[in-house]
């Protein structure tokens, strides 16, 4: 109950921060320059529009304002991600209350839109590219994460109804960059970062980062060995205009991530941690080993103001080792049961090659504007396996106690595996979309597109609409009613199941839909709210039933499933007054599988009816800053099957930021402290790799600016 009022105060709280823009007084003069009155705000703030997001580039594949686009977006700015020394995208995430978070097992992050779990292969864009995204994010490349939410088909093809991650890159900059940066924690963890961009010519443009970043975490081997994790990343973009009308963008990043393993804690019956907090269940010599590299380019030319064209290519490879150990949770484990462990040794190979052309226009019909978008993409799909595991029984694995010392690594390598299991696709999309004004106050969107799926034994091809009506009742201000889908292809073309009556049934995607009716109002020139209400059906899950009677089948198989997730958020971002900044968002859902072989009636996995984030920033000085954030996550299950409830959190982070000037070098000083009050909390997973929040962190950086 305290949490539940705690998230609807948080609620209540948003509301009268309109009126508290709107009572702010800013001091305006008129400039005459071209002819034309200029109004000119004065701010005593440092950081006026460091917070104010004008529009989400992924959300309509074209630089569309929020106020006309009909559907939630959330936009976490660079600046959020720096004041909080943020290292991991779920870091970044947690900004946001429509996203929950998951499991970190096998160092990589999982998270949820509006309650739907988002795929690492179909979950996530960058730079409008899928993007595999089956590791940590090298966030210091980014500028801003947008956070486009529910069935996002129509522009991007295959995806979940949750909604899609599109991580923006930093781009070369107009003027002189040079950052170097250090952080460092109390557990011993280090970051060295170069941020660097400019001119090289006229011309040509660049942008590069480099990091160097060593992580040592809180959670120990039963060696006592801590574990660790070894990073780089270095990237460089090249924008060249080679004339008024077509300009150039080349990249490439490399990241190279080491870590030792950690499937997780492990749950009792309760939801209550087993054991010590600090406990792995991995042994130490378990690690992955990855290798990501990037390369592309976009070339853009303008045929006139009004219209454009755009192409872009990216080819990304995923290099991964893996080796294991692979403990598992015996049923009502207690410390001092044994467990056993299966290890293996594995390699991936995961090949991402991306492309897509969208020609953009602008243009007046009658006494209506349009602005029309026409675009193809295409993604080729390879991933290769190799694999080799230590055979049954695991003598040695098969009943370890923790406190004894941990078997040894077995003799085991990928490389004596003689066989490679490939998976091969090509995936083809043609979309269109309008955004059309009729008058002042009212405009229409609409749009769709058509898919082709070439895969060995699951070839399929799918249509998907989107719509939308926008009302303006003012110039500064927007009601939305919106319709989308969203579709995941099947694994295969037909069931195969000689004992299913269907057997032999052409099988469709899985679908979803979204109906979604929302609001936004840029209550002044700094402060934007906004407001939804959602409803989400994913329908065509398999559903299997027994039946008898029959003496040539066993089962009927239907594509009946139905999950229905409904809501509300409301979210505010922007400066309340001229030295408060703040970015605030809670959410409730409802998330249901009101259709299911095996779950009807239950909730999904990490799906809480309530959530909320606040993250503020108060200027006392022009030199010194103070932060505040407050995360909340409501109750949620750790099972499928409802048996296993995570008990509700609040985590509290400070922070400040010292700048002064030296010489003509800027240097910032900063110091956080991520959960102020030691909470102790599950941050998500399930039962046996359950993801546990960290402990009291304080964090502190020093930034030079040349």
């Amino acid at each position: 109950m305290l949490r539940k009022k705690l998230s609807i105060a948080i609620t209540l709280a948003l509301l009268p921060l309109s009126q508290q823009a709107l009572a702010q007084t800013a001091d305006t003069e008129a400039v005459d320059t071209t002819k034309k009155k200029v109004e000119v705000i004065k701010v005593t703030g440092s950081y006026f529009n460091d917070y104010k997001v004008n529009d989400a580039s992924g959300a309509m594949r074209t630089n569309t304002s929020l106020l006309e686009t009909s559907q939630a977006v959330a936009v976490i700015p660079e600046v959020v991600i720096d004041e909080q020394l943020a290292t991991t995208l779920g870091e970044v995430l947690s900004n946001d209350a429509s996203l929950s978070p998951g499991s970190k097992q096998r160092n990589r992050e999982v998270f949820s839109s509006r309650g739907f779990e988002l795929s690492s292969g179909t979950g996530y864009l960058r730079d409008g590219h899928q993007h595999w995204s089956h590791y940590q994010q090298p966030i210091e490349t980014l500028s801003r994460v947008e956070i486009i939410k529910g069935p996002s088909s129509a522009l991007y093809g295959q995806s979940g109804p949750g909604g899609l991650i599109n991580m923006v890159t930093k781009k070369p900059t107009e003027k002189r960059l040079f950052d170097i940066s250090a952080d460092t924690d109390q557990n011993g963890s280090t970051r060295f970062m170069l941020d660097a961009g400019g001119k090289l010519t006229d011309d040509l443009g660049y942008r590069a980062v480099l990091v160097k970043q060593d992580v040592k975490f809180e959670r120990e081997y039963q060696n006592d060995e801590q574990r660790e994790r070894d990073r780089f990343l270095g990237s460089l973009v090249l924008d060249y205009a080679i004339t008024d009308s077509l300009s150039v963008n080349v990249y490439y990043d490399q990241t190279d991530d080491k870590a030792g393993l950690d499937t997780g804690a492990w749950l009792d019956n309760n939801g209550e941690l087993i054991g010590d907090e600090k406990t792995i269940y991995d042994f130490s010599w378990a690690f992955t080993d990855i290798t990501v590299n990037n390369i592309g380019g976009n070339v853009s030319y303008f045929f006139n103001p009004q219209w454009s064209v755009k192409l872009g290519y990216n080819e990304q490879t995923f290099e991964r080792q893996r080796f294991e150990s692979t403990p598992r949770k015996p049923a009502n484990y207690v410390v001092g049961d044994s467990y056993e462990s299966r290890p293996y040794d594995r390699f991936d190979d995961w090949q991402f090659k991306t492309a897509f052309i969208d020609l953009t226009g602008e243009f007046s019909l009658g006494s209506t504007e349009h602005q029309v978008l026409f675009g193809m993409n295409k993604l080729d799909y390879y991933y290769g396996q190799l694999r080799t595991a230590i055979p049954a029984p695991y003598v040695g694995y098969e009943a370890h106690v923790v406190g004894t010392p941990e078997p040894t690594a077995p003799d085991v390598s990928y490389t004596t595996d003689d066989t490679l299991s490939v998976t091969e696709y090509d995936y083809y999309g043609f979309y269109f979309q309008d955004l059309v004004t009729l008058n002042e106050h009212w405009q229409v969107t609409f749009g769709g597109r058509f898919d082709q799926q070439k895969k060995e034994g699951a070839d399929s091809e799918s249509f998907v609409p989107k719509y939308g009506v926008l009302y303006h009742p003012i110039e500064d201000a927007t009601v939305y009613l919106n319709y989308s889908e969203g579709f995941e292809p099947a694994s295969s073309e037909t069931l195969d199941n000689e004992d299913d009556l269907n057997h032999g049934m052409e099988l469709d995607a899985i679908t979803s839909e979204q109906i979604e009716l929302g609001g936004k109002w840029q209550v002044s020139e700094r402060l934007l709210l906004e407001t939804a209400l959602f409803d989400i059906k994913k329908t065509g899950a398999s559903i299997t039933e027994s039946i008898t009677g029959n003496p040539d089948y066993t089962s009927i198989t239907t594509q009946a499933g139905l999950q229905r997730h409904k809501g509300f958020e409301l979210s505010a971002q922007g400066a309340v007054t001229d030295t408060l900044f703040l970015m605030a968002s809670t959410m409730y859902l409802d998330a249901q599988y009101e259709k299911d072989e095996n779950y009807q009636g239950k909730t999904p996995v990490d799906a809480p009816k309530w959530s909320a984030s606040l993250w503020s920033r108060y200027e006392l000085t022009e030199m010194l800053s103070l932060n505040a954030g407050l995360f909340y996550q409501g109750d949620r299950f750790a099972d499928s099957e409802n048996t296993v409830e995570k008990d509700g959190y609040t985590r509290f982070d400070v922070g400040a930021t010292y700048t002064i000037t030296v010489s003509d070098v800027a240097l910032n000083f900063r110091f956080n402290i991520e959960n102020l009050f030691d909470t102790e909390y599950v941050a998500g997973g399930g039962v046996s790799n359950a993801a546990l929040g960290d402990s009291r962190t304080a964090r502190f950086e020093v930034k030079a600016s040349f």
